[in-house]
Formats: C-alpha cells, sequence, structure tokens
C-alpha cells in the first residue's frame, strides 16, 4: 500500500517529468502510528520465542529429549534465522518491504503453532527450526523499517520505545509461559501468539505506508544462500557434536571444518559476481560495519549463548517453577528497558552515541564475570544484580550497534547492511549456544557421575536416561537432587565465566569505532532524494 502523500511508482522514478516531490517529515503522531504496527510484529516475534523459554526444560522432559535435544530447540530456530536474516534483508532492498513483514509474522506463527502439536523432539526441533525462518525476516526487518520513517538522529529515541517492547516481550513472554505451563500445560504456550500476529498484520495494513521502491530487477542469489546454508549449518554440527559424538582432533572435524571453510572460500568467490549478492562484500570496505559484525558476534556469543540456559540454572539448579523462573529473570530484562530507553534519549539529544556503546560493552563484560561466580547457594538477590548489570549493558550496546551501522551505510543497502550486520549477531549466538551447550552437557555429565560416585549411586538414580537426560527434580531422592543442583549451578556459571572475555572483544571493537555525526534523513526521505535526483528534478530532502 502506498501513502498518498508521497506517491511514487516504478515508472515515476524511470521519467523525469515524473520525478517525486520531497517529502515532509513525518510528524511524530504520524511515526508513533507507523511504529505500531511494527513494534507489535517484533512483540509478537519476541513473545513466540520467550514464551517457551521458562518451560523449555519441562518440555524436553516430558518428550524424554536430552540435553543435546534442548540444545538443539534453540540452535535450530538460530541457525534458521542465521541463515535466513541476510536473504530477507536482500528482499527488502528489492520488494514490498511491509509485505514481507506480513509474511514474516504468518510463518512465525504458524509453525509455532505446529510446534504445540509435537509429540517428539525431532518434530519440536523441525518446527522451531521452520519459526527461525519467520524470526529473520522479523530480525531483519524491523530495524529497516524503523530505518525507513525515522532519521538516524531521532532514532534514538524511538529505539528505547522498541526497547521497551522487546522488554515486555521478554519479561511477559516467560511469565506467561510458566503460568500457561504450571496451569493449562507447556503446549498452550505456542499458540498463545496467534491473536497478537493476527492483530501485528491488520495494524501493519492500515498505519504502514511506504513510497514505492525504485525499480531493480528480482534477483536471488540462490547459490551464495546455498553455500552460505551449508557453511554455517556445519560448522554448528561441527561445535555441537564435536567432544561428545567424535573427538575435537579427530578426521571428522577435519572434514567438517575443512567442508566450512571451502563453503566460506566458495561464497566469496560467488559474491564476487553476483549480480545481486546475498551479502554484498563492498559492505566491508565500511570500517564501521567491520567493526560492528565483529562486536555483534562477541554479542551474540556472550550473551545469547550464556542467557538460554538460565532456565536450568533457575528450575535444575534451584528447584523453582516455571513462573518462578520467569520472575527471577526480570532484572535482566528491566536493565535492558531502563538502559535502552535512557541511553536512547540520551543519543538524540546530543547525537553522540560512542561512549553510551563503551559503557554498555563494560558493563555486559564485568555482569556476565559477576554471573560466573554463582552457584546453586548464590542468594537470589544477588543474582538478581549481576542480571541487571548483563540487561544494562545489552541495552546500551545491541541496538546502538543497529544505529552506528546504519547512519554509515546508503540508502541503497539499508536492508542489506541491516541484516548483515543482524545475520551475525544470531550467528555468534547460534555459534555460541551449540558451543556452550556442548560444554555444558560434558560439565553437568562429569559433576553429575562424580557426586554419584562419592554417595555410591548408580546412575540410574537419575532415571531412564542416566546423566545424559534432562531429570525431574521432583522425583529424585534428596541426596541424589544435591548433586544434580550442584551440577547445573556450577556448569551453567562455568558457561558466563566463558562469555565474559568474549564481551571484552566487543568492548575492543567498540572502542576502534569512529563516531560519524548522525544524520537527521530518513530512509524515506533519502530515497526519494535520490529518486529526484536520478530524475534531474531539485529536492529539499537531504541527507542528515
Amino acid at each position: 500500500m502506498t501513502d498518498p502523500r508521497t506517491p511514487v511508482d516504478d515508472a515515476a522514478v524511470d521519467t523525469p517529468a515524473d520525478a517525486p516531490p520531497a517529502a515532509p517529515a513525518m510528524t511524530h503522531r504520524e511515526v508513533l502510528e507507523a511504529l505500531s504496527g511494527i513494534l507489535l510484529g517484533m512483540f509478537v516475534s519476541i513473545l513466540a520465542t520467550s514464551v517457551v523459554s521458562t518451560s523449555l526444560p519441562r518440555i524436553i522432559t516430558d518428550l524424554g529429549g536430552s540435553q543435546s535435544a534442548f540444545t538443539w530447540v534453540v540452535t535450530a530456530t538460530l541457525l534458521t534465522t542465521t541463515v535466513s536474516t541476510p536473504v530477507w534483508g536482500k528482499l527488502a532492498d528489492l520488494v514490498d518491504r511491509k509485505l514481507l513483514v506480513q509474511l514474516a509474522l504468518a510463518i512465525s506463527v504458524v509453525s509455532s503453532a505446529l510446534a504445540g502439536l509435537a509429540h517428539s523432539t525431532e518434530m519440536l526441533i523441525g518446527m522451531r527450526a521452520l519459526q527461525g525462518v519467520g524470526a529473520g525476516g522479523l530480525t531483519a526487518l524491523g530495524t529497516v523499517l524503523l530505518a525507513d520513517i525515522i532519521s538516524p538522529r531521532d532514532r534514538g529515541r524511538y529505539m528505547g520505545l522498541m526497547g521497551a517492547v522487546m522488554a515486555v516481550g521478554m519479561v511477559g513472554g516467560p511469565l506467561l509461559g510458566g503460568v500457561i505451563t504450571d496451569a493449562a500445560g507447556w503446549r498452550w504456550n505456542f499458540f498463545v501468539g496467534l491473536p497478537f500476529a493476527v492483530a501485528a498484520i491488520v495494524v501493519l495494513q492500515r498505519t504502514l505506508h511506504l513510497p514505492g521502491l525504485a525499480g531493480r530487477r528480482v534477483r536471488i542469489d540462490w547459490t551464495g544462500t546455498a553455500l552460505l546454508s551449508a557453511s554455517v549449518a556445519t560448522l554448528l554440527l561441527w561445535v555441537t557434536f564435536a567432544g561428545s559424538s567424535f573427538a575435537w582432533l579427530s578426521w571428522q572435524t577435519a572434514a567438517m571444518v575443512g567442508g566450512a571453510a571451502l563453503g566460506v572460500i566458495a561464497l566469496v568467490l560467488v559474491e564476487q559476481r553476483a549480480s545481486e549478492p546475498i551479502i554484498p562484500l563492498h559492505l566491508f570496505r565500511n570500517r564501521t560495519v567491520v567493526l560492528t559484525v565483529v562486536a555483534s558476534v562477541a554479542v551474540g556469543i556472550a550473551l545469547f549463548g550464556t542467557q538460554v540456559f538460565l532456565s536450568q540454572y533457575m528450575q535444575l539448579a534451584r528447584g523453582t517453577t516455571p513462573t518462578e523462573s520467569g520472575l527471577l529473570t526480570v532484572p535482566m530484562v528491566v536493565g535492558t528497558f531502563l538502559a535502552s530507553t535512557v541511553s536512547g534519549r540520551a543519543i538524540s539529544r546530543t547525537g553522540r552515541y560512542k561512549a553510551v556503546m563503551v559503557v554498555g560493552a563494560v558493563l555486559l563484560t564485568a555482569g556476565l564475570a559477576l554471573m560466573g561466580s554463582i552457584d546453586e547457594t548464590t542468594s537470589f538477590t544477588l543474582v538478581g544484580l549481576y542480571m541487571l548489570v548483563v540487561g544494562s549493558g545489552v541495552g546500551m550496546l545491541m541496538q546502538n550497534l543497529v544505529l552506528a551501522t546504519q547512519n554509515t551505510l546508503p540508502v541503497t543497502d539499508m536492508g542489506a547492511g541491516t541484516a548483515t550486520v543482524a545475520f551475525f549477531r544470531t550467528l555468534g549466538g547460534a555459534i555460541g549456544v551449540s558451543a556452550l551447550g556442548a560444554v555444558l552437557a560434558h560439565r553437568v555429565q562429569h559433576l553429575m557421575v562424580d557426586g554419584l560416585t562419592e554417595l555410591g549411586v548408580p546412575a540410574s538414580a537419575l532415571g531412564s536416561g542416566g546423566v545424559g537426560a534432562l531429570p525431574d527434580l521432583a522425583t529424585l531422592p534428596g541426596p541424589v537432587r544435591s548433586v544434580v543442583e550442584h551440577a547445573f549451578g556450577v556448569g551453567v556459571a562455568e558457561l558466563f565465566l566463558i562469555g565474559a572475555p568474549v564481551a571484552l572483544l566487543a568492548l575492543v571493537a567498540v572502542l576502534a569505532l569512529r563516531e560519524v555525526p548522525l544524520g537527521r534523513a530518513s530512509g524515506v526521505e533519502q530515497r526519494l532524494a535520490q529518486a529526484a535526483s536520478q530524475a534531474g528534478t531539485p529536492t529539499a530532502a537531504a541527507r542528515g
């Protein structure tokens, strides 16, 4: 649907006589109306993922899954999100963005509903993988649409709203999921997003009005997409199974790492020749893009790779219910919400963002190091304080990495560039979840075997799955339960210790950033100005 105030179509761009006039800047009310559908769509995406986070240990237990299955339920979503994000980003530069975000919403919610019908971990993993395709679209398109309607200088102010929506989804999801799991059963968690998705699609249709894109032939780089998918999947499979199914130094490692490396080399060669590359290589000549990519990978590994296992700490090391587990993670989300809101307004007021990002990276590193000191006996007050520090770091850093990137990109590369940063952040998260999940599985098994040996109790005391399955604490005798709680308390804490030095890499990358003054023209204004310039018509819409 095209905004009647800014009539632009393909023919208008190609014909000088029909060149579009400059669009007036949107008022605050118009921006909020357009944002409402975008933010509701992002809320649906976050809710569909977060609503099952606290109930996932119980889901895997009920389906008879192992620690590996728990990890792959998360990794499968991250893998398909990672691979699909650049595709959605490239499509955003070529076709109607509103249609794309509505399609992503539909895929995300339908697959979530199908996951609710799963009767095995294999089906659950498959549906979560499909859900990741929709999540990839919402990840890529949400910030691109934000850039369309808001200038970089004003974007920080509205990113605070995005942070608030993310906070509500991240807090409300686990809480709602815990209540639903305890009251009606975990399957209902997968259906809760349906009414929100329908509302988001309707609101987007009514409130989001964008001018048409300049005529470009839609060519999807399918060869590049296939090579990217194969390389990422091979790398994640290696990280997941090395050390458990085969040795780190083995022929399987050589084959998988070598295959992934060859895939990346082939991908680079293909992208150099592709007319519409899935990841435009010229983006990496931009210093800001390179540094934000490095920081995004580090944030993905450090944050997502550790946060995923918090529910296991709360439920298997501390014996809480899914509802209590959700409540206990509130401090992290409160920190994210407050930090993103306050820092976003400060950036819009001053036009400076680097100092905020540096403080965020310091807080993230310090918070992860503090979380590395916990165990099954640590005061919940201290754990909450540490999570507040981590959340504050995330709120000041993650969205501003995208802002710094968008501020230096030409409008024609906005979709691909934004998606590239999101791709590497999600890739880091997928690698982090796979690698740290393998570390946790190995460490927990080792600690449980040692603890049970000291008690003189066989592994069968944990149930039919032995030390390899996720136990149900309620069915275990006291001494055996203490062994399990200690194993998960120490094991999860060690993951945070691994994440801290990785987060330090993000700090180094942010320190190396060169701060560029924030522009004052929105993406729509830039596109209209560019179209008018190409048509030879003067325009007042200037890039900031």
